[in-house]
This record gives structure tokens, C-alpha cells and sequence, in this order.
């Protein structure tokens, strides 16, 4: 089956769910309908979007023509299976992929080593990613302005930068430095967690035992965090620091802050399950909210509409494939067919790595690519190429999701 077909037969599958339209949905396709004006489609892609806005423009199935079938999920998804890194926009739904990195190692001189990113970030008057060199970056909601921090870190300033121009708007200056920074959901407020040292930064001085061999160590420097007004630029720190008897992977120094669903709590790593340990924005330790009290290490979290949760990794026994649990009991109510589950699409779509085993097998559990899954059917659609079976590299590149 090729990929035109594969799309057809999936789209065909989800047109038979019950699925109610969100209140934006017609902005949103109006959003992807812009974008797909970008030039320079790979002509995998292009039929591909093709078959999408084909698909999704049918009549429905009751022998009238006379009335405009309402907008689909299918209207929303942007794929490029052919292409890995990405080299134009992947979204899906309320999702984008708004930027990635790869990562390398670089010795330095005193024996240290540091993790360094590689960024790409999505030009939405280009329609294309393009290389940056910041240290880290988030890109808010809408996908026209991304936080950027500049290396080595920990930065003592966030910049706002404009993604169709890659010039910064305006810098935010602090007091502490900073190793991360995350926009709110509301894209008002952004979470910078605070080091004394750069988290990315593996100290000779504190050597680690990696397979039998001495490598050098992380060094614990977390501090606390910044909450930041975007508008004023008042900043407000919380110290927090690492917490050595809850959180503290073995191996890892960067332990950052991130927000709660509703962004009304932060939450920091913990080594222990569910996974999270949630704090109000003065430090103080909190019970979960009641809704996220069953969400553990799966990324994608809480579904928007709050009644379900990303599980964890359901096994191989039949396919590659992961929990997904109901948020208010905790029960497993689904197994979709994805590996790692990434970012909820909508209500009832997730975006994934995966790998279909018939493809994968003996070329690296870590050989996956982007796809969207639903909850009501076992078919899959591939948004990006595969990624290499490597430890770091840009070939190994990490997404960063956007609501557009």
C-alpha cells in the first residue's frame, strides 16, 4: 500500500467516528489552508496534502449535494513522510510541529563535555523550518514568536523572537540564570527554570560509570524558576531547588519546571511514579490537580478535553503500542498504536513515534517516525520519515509541539 492509499483508507475509517467540531475548528482550517500555500512540496508530500484536502472535501455519504460537509480532522494534517529531519510544517489538529533539535556531544579542553542543540525552528512566511543557533527555545501558540536563550548557558536574558524575520523583538533581562524556558498555555506567561550552572554541562571532576567505562558526570545546580508577564516583562523567581530524595534520575542534572494543563501549578521530574511532582508558583509542594493526578512520564499528558491520559508503552505482542488511560479513574480504556505518545492532536487523535515492526525489525527499536493515531481505529498516518537509530546527531531529532 502506498501512501496516498494508506491516507485514503485511514481518513475514510475516521470519517465514520462521531466527532463533535471545537468552536475554532474553522480558524484552525483556515490556518492550514494558508500554510499549504508554502512552496517547494516534495511530491510525495504535496500528493499527499493532496489526498488530505481531497478526502476531506467528499459531500457526506447521504445522497444530498446541495450542503458544505463540515470542516474534518483531515483538513488539519500536514504530512511529509518522505523527509526526516523535516524540512516543511508537520501539524495535525490544534498541533504543530513548530521546531526541532538534534543533539551532539563536544569535548572540552578541561575534560568536561557538553550537550549542545542543533534548532530548527518553522518560518511560517517561508512555510519551511530553518536553522538557529540559540541554546534552547520555545515557540508560543500561533507559532509567530519563540523564546530563545542564548548559549552558553545559563543565560542571564530571554529574547522574543520573531520566526518569520529570526530577529529578536525584544530581550527580557533577569537576575539568575537560566537553562530553560517554556511558554504558558495561553502564551501570556512563560517558566524559566533557573541553574547556577549549565544542566548540559558533564564535569570531569564528577565521573559517572557508563557501561564499565568512567564518562564524565552531571553536576546538580537547579535553583528555582522565573514566572514571567510577557507583556510587562515583570518576573517573579520561586527558589526550588533540586530535590535529591524526590526527583534526580540518575545520570541527568537538568531537572526543569513545566506547567500544569491548565497552567495554574508548575511541575518538576520525579524518579517516582505517577512521574510529576506539582508545586504552586510560590514553590509550595501541591497535591496533583485532580484531573492530572493519573499522568506519569508519557509526554503528551491530559487530553484537551481532560477525560483521558497518555499511558505508558503497552508492549509488542501485536504491533507497537501504548496505554491510554481514563483520567479520572486511571483505568486503561485504550491501546493505540504508537510507541511513545507524544502531544495530544485533539480530543481523540495523539501524535506518536512509531514504528510498524514489518519495517523496523533489525534496524533498532529507536528507528521511528511521527504519526497520528486515534482512538477509535488501528490505522495509523505518517507525518514525518523515520528517524535514525542513533544516540544524538540530527538524525536523531526531537520535536517541539505548538498550538498554532
Amino acid at each position: 500500500m502506498n501512501v496516498q492509499e494508506l491516507v485514503r483508507d485511514t481518513f475514510q475509517d475516521w470519517s465514520q467516528e462521531e466527532v463533535r467540531p471545537s468552536p475554532d475548528l474553522a480558524d484552525r482550517v483556515l490556518r492550514a489552508r494558508r500554510r499549504r500555500r508554502a512552496r517547494g512540496f516534495a511530491a510525495v508530500a504535496a500528493a499527499l496534502v493532496a489526498v488530505v484536502v481531497t478526502a476531506a472535501a467528499l459531500p457526506a455519504l447521504t445522497g444530498r449535494t446541495d450542503r458544505v460537509r463540515p470542516a474534518s480532522f483531515a483538513e488539519t494534517v500536514l504530512a511529509h513522510p518522505d523527509q526526516s529531519p523535516p524540512r516543511e510544517l508537520i501539524a495535525a489538529g490544534d498541533i504543530a510541529v513548530s521546531a526541532f533539535s538534534g543533539t551532539k556531544w563536544v569535548e572540552q579542553s578541561n575534560g568536561d563535555k557538553v550537550l549542545t542543540r542543533a534548532w530548527q525552528v518553522h518560518n511560517p512566511a517561508t512555510g519551511r523550518y530553518e536553522r538557529t543557533e540559540w541554546a534552547w527555545l520555545d515557540v508560543a501558540p500561533g507559532l509567530e514568536t519563540a523564546a530563545v536563550l542564548e548559549g552558553e548557558l545559563p543565560a542571564r536574558r530571554i529574547g522574543l523572537l520573531d520566526t518569520s524575520t529570526g530577529k529578536v523583538d525584544r530581550w527580557i533581562e533577569v537576575d539568575r540564570g537560566l537553562a530553560s524556558v517554556e511558554w504558558s498555555p495561553d502564551g501570556k506567561r512563560l517558566l524559566a527554570t533557573t541553574y547556577s550552572k549549565n544542566p548540559d554541562r558533564f564535569s570531569h571532576d564528577k565521573p559517572m560509570n557508563v557501561n564499565g567505562k568512567e564518562e564524565p558526570g552531571p553536576v546538580q545546580s537547579r535553583t528555582g524558576f522565573y514566572v514571567l508577564d510577557v507583556a510587562s516583562g515583570n518576573a517573579e523567581w520561586t527558589e526550588r531547588p533540586f530535590d535529591r530524595d524526590r526527583s534526580g534520575f540518575p545520570g541527568n542534572a537538568r531537572e526543569d519546571f513545566a506547567w500544569s494543563h491548565d497552567g495554574s501549578l508548575v511541575w518538576a521530574p520525579s524518579m517516582y511514579a505517577p512521574g510529576r511532582i506539582f508545586y504552586d508558583l510560590d514553590g509550595r509542594r501541591m497535591p496533583a490537580p485532580k484531573a492530572e493526578k493519573h499522568v506519569g512520564y508519557p509526554e503528551a499528558g491530559l487530553s484537551p478535553d481532560g477525560r483521558r491520559v497518555a499511558g505508558d508503552f503497552a508492549g509488542a505482542d501485536d504491533g507497537i503500542n501504548s496505554w491510554v488511560l481514563d483520567a479520572a479513574t486511571g483505568r486503561r480504556v485504550e491501546v493505540v498504536p504508537g510507541q511513545q505518545l507524544l502531544a495530544w492532536a485533539d480530543d481523540s487523535h495523539l501524535i506518536a513515534w512509531g514504528c510498524d515492526p514489518k519495517r523496523c525489525s533489525g534496524r533498532g527499536e529507536f528507528r521511528n517516525q511521527l504519526l497520528v493515531v486515534s482512538l477509535t481505529s488501528k490505522k495509523v498516518i505518517p507525518l514525518s520519515g523515520f528517524r535514525k537509530a542513533a544516540a544524538d546527531g540530527e538524525g536523531r531529532w526531537t520535536p517541539v509541539f505548538s498550538r498554532k
